[in-house]
């Protein structure tokens, strides 16, 4: 249903996803589009590799979605499931007694409802006996205005959201507060000051690394490390056998693996497999965030004819931030990784078609609509097509990091 569409992570206390914020590229401010409900399929529906449903998006995860006015007085869509979505109501949207009963029968109907960018201000006064959530920017009001507030708003029993959390001292400053959810890539950057150090197993899986980003894989030394560890080529048959990926042949060894697939393949998998085992500890997002870059990265990078032997686009998505999950700097990391030259530039932030790739991406990840624009101009690749390969990536990504959890 959805075709232009970005996805934000809304964390825990402990790091893990509780909901996704979807942004709507047709829609303004990023709202679900404003158009009445029986033209909201036809014109949302496109062709089926642009277009995705709700499950395809967040999985089991919640849907926070911000709707217009109007949408949420006359044409909300009908055809959302209360369990799945939650209702934000902008900050600058217009209240009357008609909002406020149109609003309270959303609630009747089980929808839970957020209050966005919050102020305090008399107008949402009505809405607080009603309201599930409360979301905070926490740099349009100061800390002690914030934590002002946060009393008299548990009292209603409502959870509250912290959003454009950057770094891991505002998370932990205001999961210290109380707040129950954070919105932001604090995440996604290396928590220095814990400085986690490399043990022997883990440089071995860095050795995978090295093999999948070769020209020519050494098959022996990566069935020797496999064969050490038996978890290893579990998780790597499981990747292997994804029915996404792989219908027909039942894939039982790296050397199966190799005849069946070529090097190039295995290579990516390779890799996966040495990510996921880094991974371990940290927030599952940051796995599934490193897939769907890879798969886009790929797609990318394949849409403007790049040799693909070593898959360098799918390794400069996948390895794009390894500094967070390593919590190590990206320049030391590298020194450590013997990758191209390409993919190491790329990844410490040097300007070349790699990077390219990877800022696409990252567009993505903010709805940045203009970066995208700008960079389907400079490479000449139709929007569209781009909008087809993140799509693509959110599923291809979804279906990978299942395999991890089970």
């Amino acid at each position: 249903m959805f075709a232009y569409i970005a996805r934000q992570p809304i964390f825990d206390v402990n790091r893990e996803v509780f909901a996704y914020e979807l942004l709507f590229r047709d829609g303004e401010k990023n709202c679900f589009p404003d158009i009445p409900p029986d033209e909201a399929t036809s014109k949302l529906l496109t062709s089926s590799h642009l277009s995705l449903g709700l499950e395809e998006i967040v999985g089991d995860k919640l849907a926070f979605i911000n709707f217009h006015r109007d949408t949420l007085m006359y044409r909300f869509p009908t055809s959302l499931d209360p369990s799945q979505v939650v209702i934000e109501i902008l900050e600058t949207i217009e209240v009357d007694k008609q909002l406020i009963g149109a609003c309270k029968h959303l609630r009747g109907l089980g929808f839970n409802l957020a209050l966005d960018d919050y102020d305090a201000t008399e107008k949402w006064k009505p809405f607080l006996p009603f309201t599930k959530i409360v979301k905070f920017d926490i740099t349009t009001m100061t800390v002690d205005e914030i934590a002002e507030l946060v009393p008299q708003l548990k009292e209603h029993k409502i959870k509250l959201v912290a959003e454009k959390i950057e770094t891991y001292a505002d998370f932990e400053k205001f999961k210290a507060m109380g707040f129950d959810y954070f919105q932001g890539y604090f995440f996604a950057y290396p928590e220095l000051v814990r400085h986690r150090t490399l043990e022997s197993s883990k440089l071995t899986i860095l050795e995978l690394l090295t093999a999948s980003s070769s020209v020519k894989m050494d098959f022996d030394k990566v069935n020797a490390i496999l064969e050490r560890d038996v978890s290893l080529t579990y998780l790597l048959l499981r990747f292997i056998n994804n029915p996404l990926f792989n219908k027909r042949n039942k894939i039982t060894s790296l050397k199966h693996a190799l005849t069946y697939m070529g090097e190039v393949e295995v290579k990516k998998f390779i890799a996966l497999l040495a990510l996921a085992n880094l991974s371990e500890g940290q927030p599952s997002e940051l796995m599934e965030m490193s897939l769907i870059r890879a798969k886009f990265c790929e797609l990318v990078s394949v849409a403007l004819k790049q040799k693909e032997n070593p898959p360098t686009g799918f390794l400069t998505g996948l390895l794009s931030l390894l500094d967070a999950l390593m919590e190590q700097p990206m320049e030391g990391l590298m020194n450590k990784i013997p990758i191209s030259e390409g993919v190491k530039d790329a990844l410490c932030g040097k300007q070349n078609l790699l990077k390219d790739c990877l800022l696409m991406v990252q567009h993505f990840e903010s709805a940045n609509w203009a970066g995208i624009k700008k960079m389907s101009a400079k490479h000449k690749l139709k929007q569209t097509l781009l909008h087809g390969f993140y799509n693509e990536s959110i599923k291809w990504g979804r279906s990978m990091q299942s395999c991890t959890r089970e």
